[in-house]
């Protein structure tokens, strides 16, 4: 279906939400998603046609080389593509199973793997 969104880690997610406020992003929608370490933070802002997802976590992040932790691929069924990509032999999913988050963004369901260089991929359905 195309590309779903850039994730881009944020220290502070009203100053980043600002920040590409002045830009002409705009919020679509925001969340919270609990983890071990507390409430990670998230955010869907509109931004010339692509969506960024914008990513604080309650502890510190990799921002080594960079800030985009991923990119995502939307689909209409996540299941039938993962199964096939399983089938042409792409062993590298992060989890055994997909993610299924029915409060976030409106409901969504995801599933990480990685691409011949490490880059993590997210297969993303909207429900």
């Amino acid at each position: 279906m195309g590309l779903g969104h850039v994730a881009i880690y944020t220290r502070d997610m009203e100053e980043s939400i600002a920040f590409y406020g002045k830009l002409g992003g705009t919020v679509k929608d925001r969340g919270d998603v609990p983890t071990p370490e507390g409430e990670k933070k998230l955010a869907l802002i509109d931004f010339g046609g692509v969506t960024l997802e914008l990513i604080q976590s309650p502890g510190p992040m990799p921002m080594g080389e960079g800030n985009v932790p991923h990119f995502a691929i939307l689909v209409d069924d996540l299941d039938t593509l993962a199964a096939a990509i399983q089938a042409a032999g792409v062993n590298t999913f992060l989890t055994p199973e997909k993610k299924v988050l029915p409060n976030l963004f409106g409901g969504v369901q995801n599933w990480f793997f990685t691409g011949p260089s490490g880059e993590q991929i997210e297969l993303l359905q909207m429900l």
